[in-house]
């Protein structure tokens, strides 16, 4: 992943959360109303406080009368309590306020990650481990979500408190800030120097966590693999040695995190003390009043707290814009052709499908298909045969617009499939996949997940066809069963006959069966096949398999070899060449 610089991210975080620019704005004022009204506390105790050293000077020995002391104090009390009141409304708007843009700025971020994965052809997801993607989307925009939430409001608070303490200082004694100022430039340099050493750890920490979580899933899914080869030590280990890299990682970026505490406390204390010091003499001396000095020091102690939090929050930002970077990756990726503005639609589809002259490759320097040229009649069957890698799955995947072209036509029904919209054009056909998938969800929804308006009756019937219904009603809740590809409730062949029933349901005019008889036994294979002549009568089917014996009733059969077509024919007529297709049938039944 291309690292982009701290001021980039954050340039680039500025614009994306432009849309809550108001809010921003109200959240500054709220931010600085607050701080200005905590701000003169400190000075307000200090007039009062010289008031009454100077009344008790004046009384000369006199003792003070409790009507005279209460109309000394009862004014700078009731001020006081106002101003903490009206501070503390502000400082609870401000809160609010920045707990509702987190949530705005988050909400917008996932539907923007969301709508992009929409967008992204299949090459992305091809070329990027699940457990990244994950980590991306879950770990990095909630680290963007925390720093929204507590360290920009820290950020502002920050900010206005140093400026509005720095300001006091200097009205009280510019001798004594020109100290305090030295300091602060002492504590930025070091601030500046951690945070950019703790964005490079901050970046490899997420790097080492996405690592960590893609084999953690990867491992979870191939939990049973594992034990069948006796690989848990194995897998242990190598989890420990990601695990460890991980914890090295987040060590080293967790001690610049917290080491800018203890560095910037020990300055902020030294301040202190030496203000404190500076302060008494100005006092022997005349030059400052005890009331001013005491709030002096409150000043000091007002901009130490800041400063701390300031410099902690930076490294949090620092951190968050490491994951914004990794959120920009995705968002910045060449998303898939646009679908045509004025998109044609077939409605009376017939299922003809021609390929002219098509050339692919997943790099325009390394093309795999050169020239791949035949026809699927309509209502015909479409067998793709071929070693394994030579190209059959790539193909249909070109038909459906997984991937695009890089030379030549593909024609649906005598129109080019890119003058139909994705949707228009995947909406014509069913396709069983040698991998199934089943969501969390009733058998019911399952099957109607490509025909969401379909009745009970219309999927139980479907069932019926695709030979699933008698193990179904075995079930506990029968359709009503909740199911998935994740728990173990059904067998590998059972899921791979309710995906059949889904595309049944759906009643494309084209079928596409990837090795779909692949993880069924014999006799489940059989029930497959007469189910899919029912199923593909009076559609064009495409049928890849490897058991050349399902496929000898095929209308065309493509023998593809490297990525290309290098024969095409009847099962006769292929056998009659001598070629490929022979040596691959004759391999299967030498027995």
């Amino acid at each position: 992943m291309t690292q982009v610089s701290s001021k980039s991210s954050i340039k680039q975080f500025f614009i994306f959360i432009k849309p809550e620019k108001n809010k921003f704005f109200l959240l500054m004022i709220c931010s600085i109303i607050s701080h200005i009204l905590v701000t003169m506390i400190p000075f307000i105790m200090g007039i009062a406080i010289d008031n009454l050293l100077k009344t008790i000077q004046i009384s000369n020995k006199n003792i003070l009368t409790p009507d005279v002391i209460k109309e000394l104090i009862l004014g700078p009390i009731i001020l006081l309590i106002t101003v903490s009141f009206i501070s503390s409304y502000f400082s609870y708007v401000q809160e609010k306020m920045i707990a509702s843009l987190s949530e705005d700025v988050t909400l917008r971020l996932r539907q923007e990650v969301t709508q992009k994965f929409k967008k992204l052809p299949m090459s992305f997801f091809d070329s990027h481990q699940v457990g990244d993607i994950l980590s991306r989307t879950t770990n990095d925009i909630n680290r963007i979500s925390e720093m929204l939430l507590t360290g920009v409001n820290q950020l502002f608070s920050s900010i206005v408190s140093i400026i509005l303490g720095v300001t006091m200082l200097f009205y009280i004694n510019v001798k004594l800030t020109s100290i305090v100022i030295f300091l602060i430039v002492l504590s930025s340099i070091v601030t500046t120097w951690v945070a950019n050493k703790n964005k490079k750890l901050a970046d490899k920490n997420q790097q080492e966590l996405g690592v960590f979580n893609n084999q953690v899933e990867e491992y979870f899914s191939g939990n049973l693999e594992i034990k069948v080869f006796n690989q848990q030590q194995n897998t242990a280990s190598k989890i420990n040695e990601t695990n460890k890299r991980h914890q090295k990682a987040f060590e080293r970026s967790l001690f610049f995190d917290f080491t800018i505490y203890p560095v910037i406390r020990f300055l902020n204390q030294l301040t202190f003390i030496m203000s404190a010091i500076i302060g008494a003499g100005l006092v022997i001396q005349g030059t400052l009043t005890i009331g001013l000095v005491q709030a002096y020091l409150q000043y000091v102690n007002q901009i130490s707290e800041p400063i701390t939090s300031f410099s902690y929050v930076i490294n949090n930002i620092q951190g968050a814009m490491a994951s914004f970077d990794r959120i920009l990756y995705i968002l910045n990726q060449k998303e898939e052709k646009p679908d045509p503005q004025v998109p044609l639609n077939i409605a009376d589809s017939q299922g003809n499908i021609q390929f002219k002259e098509v050339k692919f490759g997943y790099t325009p320097d390394n093309l795999l298909m050169t020239n791949v040229n035949f026809t699927a009649e309509s209502r015909k069957m479409i067998a793709i045969v071929g070693p394994t890698g030579a190209g059959k799955t790539t193909l249909v995947n070109l038909l459906m617009r997984f991937y695009e072209i890089n030379d030549g036509v593909i024609t649906y029904d005598g129109q080019d499939i890119t003058a139909l919209t994705r949707k228009e054009l995947r909406s014509k056909f069913g396709m069983v996949l040698q991998n199934t998938w089943l969501f969390e969800g009733t058998v019911l929804e399952n099957i109607a997940y490509g025909n969401k308006v379909a009745t009970r009756k219309e999927i139980i019937e479907a069932a019926k066809i695709a030979q699933c219904d008698h193990f179904i009603r075995t079930l506990p809740n029968g359709y009503d069963s909740v199911i998935s590809s994740e728990n173990s409730t059904l067998s590998q062949g059972q899921q791979q006959l309710l995906t059949i029933a889904r595309v049944i349901l759906a009643n494309p005019p084209v079928v596409i069966l990837d090795e779909a008889t692949s993880s069924v036994d014999t006799r489940t294979e059989l029930e497959i096949q007469s189910a899919m002549a029912t199923a593909t009568k009076g559609r064009t089917s495409f049928v890849i398999a490897h058991r050349l014996s399902t496929i000898v009733k095929a209308d065309l059969i493509l023998v593809m070899d490297a990525g290309d077509i290098v024969e095409q024919g009847t099962h006769q007529e292929l056998l009659n060449e001598k070629g490929l297709y022979s040596k691959l049938y004759n391999s299967q039944f030498k027995n």
